[in-house]
Formats: structure tokens, sequence, C-alpha cells
């Protein structure tokens, strides 16, 4: 029986489908008109005569596949162990891709069209289409007569466009750990999918051994990384085993090569390296630990502890600053109160904007949706990032996040009233209801729960819910879920609004909620209570601390910035705040050295460092009458007369890192608080550090309170 790859899409989607589909879903899932698809239908309708299942038609609703499921199934089962001939023009395509990035050498032609079961000319024109996809990754298409058909471009090129066709075409459950033994079972069998030819290029069993080391050494990572980063690592690596096997190995210059092994993500990407090596008999040369390296800090979801004051976070959050207030311009919309959609935005572009730098690709499954249904937001949001980050090139993957947070701050309240949520666990009772008690106490939106077994869930239609919830892994269950502990982590916390907040802007509805949180009225334990309570000490004391030992320091007009530092940190010393005004000191000047200091747009330069001889933390202000000249940290020459000094031991809690992270981002939060902090006046300055303080202070309890 020969089935087209028109029959074949429209069978999969129909018998996938728990209700009627539309022909005009059908025809845009497609990329076909209408009138295609009800001629394909007539065809679909006399397989389905071979099994005895009926194609229903409901006027006005949809058509779907009816009849025994027993026969259903036979039918699922021979499509699934189908041997394509024949693809769409984007598998094609994409098939085309692979086969030239694998190859050592020019291909012909007519073994591709062979291999594809078309025509010269179809591949000839598949080629044409092929060469735009190509440029974006840096990649050239040599076609000559009698010779064939090639890619040409350097190796890491050719690594991130077979790194982006898996991340685009593959599914993540079959690269993730618990998708191991489905791997191998679907390996034994003979099926030409996309996803399968794509998997090509690497050997499965490579794949699983790398994901096997990376998931070991990650957990000793200071900080979390997004599923999708994870397995850009994992295929990251994975391709170079496979390229170094074939003797095709990466360059990279000597100053990029010091720069990264100077981190300490390398000492991690060492460590992968050694244990790859090992196992895979090869000498993994320096310049692909520091790819490694690369991957590895373009994956953190949040700043690690170190990089808390850095200057590099502070301008992140004025860049940050800056996209909002042009956004808001363009949609008439004032959004520079809106503090979640700010913090979400500088989580998000800290790893973005490293990405960006470094050529780094991402995946965003979202984007085709978000730019059908945002059109307008999307078109926006890519104005105000040309504009922001004009030294970047900001690919539409990156904008498509982007949009999803300004959407969020954007839409109406009003569009989104309830969330139906099913909970799962062993037994369906138990754990289920504590989940269920924690959930809607964090997310207030979320009114329609229902806890069920495992195995009464088998028995349901999850496309029924919203969101699906487990406490423990769903055998055989391939849709999106989320495994969490009964009593919700924070990271499980955010990974469920993210969820919620991407739900949200697939379906029209608004994202910026109100998250309140209610006091816990559960009994806690002690342990509990004194984990609560250290936390609250921790932020108390740091807050504490720096209000107690904030002044603001009339500096004399002959003193040069040199003179101001090493005088500050001699009366930090009196103060006994720090230790060595001399060693204090040199770690400001070696900070220096790495790049300006001065905050574009204001009259502030930020001077800070982390050190050993730093008993306290510590946040003054120097002024001066007459301007200084410096270099900002859009690398261009300002004049300053207001100098911070924002110093911090080297051994410091989370929570006190936090509380510094918090003011580093105040310094430029508006202009009122630019404001304030240029005007020379400690009792503005103090009154101003005091209040948000005391509001930063509150929401913490709230947070603490939540989660214990």
């Amino acid at each position: 029986m020969y089935i087209s790859a028109r029959e074949r899409q429209i069978l999969d989607i129909l018998l996938t489908a728990n209700h009627e589909v539309t022909v005009k879903d059908l025809a845009e899932q497609i990329g076909v008109s209408g009138r295609t698809v009800h001629r394909d239908l007539k065809n679909v309708e006399d397989i389905l005569k071979e099994y005895g299942l009926i194609l229903k038609k409901k006027s006005g609703v949809g058509i779907q596949i009816t009849g025994d499921k027993a026969k259903i199934r036979e039918l699922e089962l021979f499509l699934f162990n189908l041997s394509h001939t024949e693809y769409t023009p984007e598998e094609r395509q994409t098939i085309i891709f692979c086969e030239l990035l694998e190859s050592n050498g020019p291909v012909k032609l007519l073994g591709l069209a062979n291999d594809l079961n078309v025509t010269i000319a179809t591949v000839s024109a598949d080629l044409t289409k092929l060469e735009e996809r190509l440029h974006s990754f840096g990649l050239k298409l040599i076609r000559r007569r009698g010779y064939g058909v090639e890619i040409e471009g350097d190796e890491s090129s050719k690594r991130s466009a077979m790194s982006h066709l898996i991340s685009a075409y593959v599914d993540e459950s079959e690269i993730l750990s618990f998708a191991r033994e489905h791997i191998q079972k679907r390996s034994t069998q003979h099926i030409n999918t996309i996803s399968e030819r794509l998997l090509g290029i690497v050997e499965k069993n490579k794949l699983i051994i790398v994901e096997k080391i990376v998931d070991s050494i990650i957990q000793e990572l200071p900080y979390s990384m997004a599923d999708s980063a994870y397995i850009g690592l994992v295929v990251h690596l994975a391709l170079a085993i496979e390229r170094l096997q074939k003797g095709e190995g990466i360059e990279i210059n000597k100053e990029y090569l010091e720069d990264q092994q100077s981190t300490k993500e390398y000492k991690f990407a060492q460590k992968i390296a050694r244990q790859l090596g090992q196992v895979f008999d090869i000498n993994i040369p320096e310049a692909e630990i520091a790819y490694i390296t690369m991957h590895l800090k373009g994956a953190k979801l949040r700043y690690d502890n170190e990089n808390f004051i850095e200057d590099s976070s502070l301008q992140v959050a004025i860049k940050t600053k800056s996209l909002i207030e042009m956004v808001g311009k363009l949609t008439g919309t004032d959004l520079s109160d809106n503090r979640p959609l700010f913090e979400g935005l500088v989580v998000h572009l800290k790893p973005a904007i490293y990405r960006m730098k470094q050529k780094m690709g991402i995946n965003n499954p979202l984007l085709d949706k978000i730019k059908q249904d945002y059109k307008d937001l999307f078109l926006i949001v890519k104005q105000a990032a040309d504009e922001v980050f004009k030294d970047l090139n900001v690919p539409d993957e990156e904008i498509g996040y982007l949009v999803m947070h300004f959407g969020a701050a954007l839409m109406s309240a009003k569009d989104f009233s309830n969330l139906k949520t099913l909970i799962i666990c062993s037994s369906g009772i138990g754990t289920s209801k504590l989940l269920a008690t924690r959930l809607q106490r964090e997310f207030p939106e979320i009114k329609d729960i229902q806890n069920v077994s495992v195995m009464e869930f088998k028995k349901m239609n999850p496309k029924d819910y919203h969101l699906i919830l487990s406490t423990i892994p769903i055998p055989g269950y391939d849709s999106d879920y989320i495994v969490v502990s009964p009593f919700l982590n924070k990271d499980e916390i955010d990974k469920i609004r993210f969820y919620i907040n991407e739900h949200k802007i697939m379906n029209g509805s608004e994202k910026n909620l109100s998250f309140a949180r209610k006091h816990s009225t559960e009994r806690k334990s002690s342990d509990q209570l004194i984990v609560e309570m250290n936390s609250i000490k921790d932020y108390a004391d740091t807050i504490a601390t720096i209000l107690k030992g904030f002044e603001v320091i009339h500096a004399a007009d002959s003193e040069t910035v040199t003179d101001i530092i090493q005088q500050t940190c001699s009366r930090l010393m009196e103060n006994q705040r720090i230790q060595n005004a001399n060693e204090v000191a040199e770690a400001i000047f070696e900070r220096e050295k790495l790049g300006g200091l001065g905050i574009p747009e204001t009259s502030m330069a930020l001077y800070h460092a982390r050190s050993v001889h730093v008993i306290k933390p510590t946040f003054v202000i120097n002024y001066t009458d007459s301007p200084i000249k410096v270099i900002g940290m859009d690398q261009k020459d300002m004049e300053i007369n207001v100098l911070l000094f924002m110093l911090s031991p080297v051994k410091i809690s989370e929570k006190s890192l936090e509380v510094l992270s918090y003011l580093s981002s105040l310094l430029i939060e508006s202009q009122e608080t630019m404001d304030i902090f240029q005007s020379h006046v400690y009792s503005r300055i103090s009154a101003l550090l005091t209040v948000k303080f005391d509001q930063f202070f509150n929401d913490k309890i709230e947070e603490l309170r939540s989660v214990f």
C-alpha cells in the first residue's frame, strides 16, 4: 500500500488527536491549502477502509477516525514501522543538510535523488532553498557540474548546524536519561523518520554514555541548568566525540582559550573531558575543553554566588532597564515599575547575552506560535532589542522568549481566571493532598485541582487539563508533565511558574499575575523553623550591617580616583570593616583593570571587590564637586563625581549576596533612585535604602514563610 508524505501526516495527526480536527487545522499544521487536504482525505478514507475504520465527519465540528481500537492500533503500528518512500520538502531539505554535514567530500546529486526517491531536478530545487539556511550558520554551499555538492565552512560552524538540527527535530525525551531504554529499544527497528536520520549523525550509544557522564558531573555545579541547555551540552559533546574520532578538530584563538581557562567552569569542563577521553580512548584537546566551558557558562539559570555584585550583572540590569523603557514606549504602556518583569528579564538575559556573544544557537519550540499569535508585539520587541543590543545579533529564538516576558506584563488578568490541574501520585491520596494544598497557596489562580492515582490517570484524557503534576515518573507517558516533590521546593515553583506563563502566552491570556503568598497554617518541624530563622537572620544581619556602615564622604577636588580608593579603604579599616587597606585597594584596582566601571547615562561609577580582607558587607559613597574622567561599562569615556563602593567578604552566605545583588540593581532601578544616589545628600540616600530594604526584607519573609 502506497502512502504519500501528506497522507502519512494527516493520519498521524488524526490518530494522535483525542477529539475532532478541522480541515483548517490540518491544513495549517501540514502547511498546505484546505483544498489540498480535502483532496488527500479521499485517499486517507481508502486507507482506513483496509483496516475497517471510518473517517467520521461532523459538519462545523471536524473529522475523527473511529472504529475498533485493535484495528486503530494495527494501523498505528503499520505507520510506525513504515519505511518512508516520500518526504515533505522540509524533511527532504533537512536530510540533505544532514548528509552534506556528515560527508567529508562532495556528494553526487544522483545519489541524493536515489536516496530520497525523487528526481535530480527536485534535489537541485531543494539545494537552492537550503542555501539560505546554510548562511545563518556561516556555511556555504559549493555546487559544480561533474563535481557534486558539498558544504564549506569551519568545523565549529558545522557542529553548530548539526547541534541545531538535532535540537530542532529530535524529541528531548529521546536524549534525557529517562528515555535511555526507549532509545535502545527503537534502535533495533528500521524506522526512517527524520529524528532517526538525525540521530544517525551520532551513535545512540555515544549519546547515552555522554549523557551519563554529564549528568554525574553537573550535579557538582553551583547552579542549575535548564533541560534545553543540558540537552544542548550533551548533543554538543556527543558530536565533538564523533567528529574527533573522524579527525575533525576545532581551532580556537589563544586569547579566547586563556580567557576560558581562567573561569571556574573550565575545571568542570576538564573533568568532563577527562572522563570522556578515558571512555572513548581519545585525547580531547584544550580547544574542545574551552568550547565545553562556553556551554557551561551559557547554561546558567541564575547568577552564581560569585557574580552577584560583578559589573556584568549591573550591565545586564542597565540593558534590561533600557529594553523595558523602549518596549513600554513603543506599546504606550508604562512598565518601569514592574519588578517581576525586570527581575525575570535580568535572569534570562545574563546567560542569553553570553550565548549571543559566543554565537551559540538556542532552540525555541514556541517560536512559530509566538510569531503567529503575537506578530505586532514580536516586531516591537525585535525593534527594541536591536536598538538596545546594537553590538549583538539577537536571533528570533531569543526574541520569542523576550516576547513571553513582555506579553506577560501586557496582558489583562480578566483573560485568565482558572487553571485546570491534575495531580498524580502512586495511590491518589496522601502526598497528592499535601501537594494540592501547597500548590493553591503558592498559585491562587489554580482553583480546579483533581487528585488521582497513576492507574486512574491511564483511563483519563490528559488534554482535559492545563497542568499535570506528578510526585512520581509516569511510565509510558511522553507528553508534558512536571515531576515535583509534595512540598514544592523553590526550583519546582519556578518551573511551574514558567510552565503556567508559557501556557498563558500560548493561549492568549495574561502572565503578569500577583502571586500572593499566604502564611502557612501547616505545622512545621523544628528543623524547618531553624532553617527559616537562619535565612531571615542572614537577610536581617546583612541589611543591618550595610545600613549601619553606610556613609557619604566628601572627597577633595584635587584627589584622583586612586587617591579616593586608597583613602576610602583606610577609613574603612579604621572603622573595622576591613582589615588590610592596601590589599582591599589592590583588589579594587585589579577589578578596574578588567573594564570600565562607570554607569552609563549617570555620573556614578561602581567600585567593588570581594576579598578575604573584607570583614563585613559594606556600601559607602564618595563624591567630588568637580567631575573625574573614567571609562564606562559601555567602554566609552565619561565623567563622574559619585564613587560607589560595594565590598564583600569572600566567605558569605547566599542570602547576604542576594542583598548585595538587590542593592546593585537598585542603583539604576528608576530615574528617581538614580537621582537620589547622585544627590550627595546622606539623609535622602539613607531614607531610600531604608524604605527599599524594608520592602525587600518583608517580601523575603513572606517568601520564606510560604516555602517552609
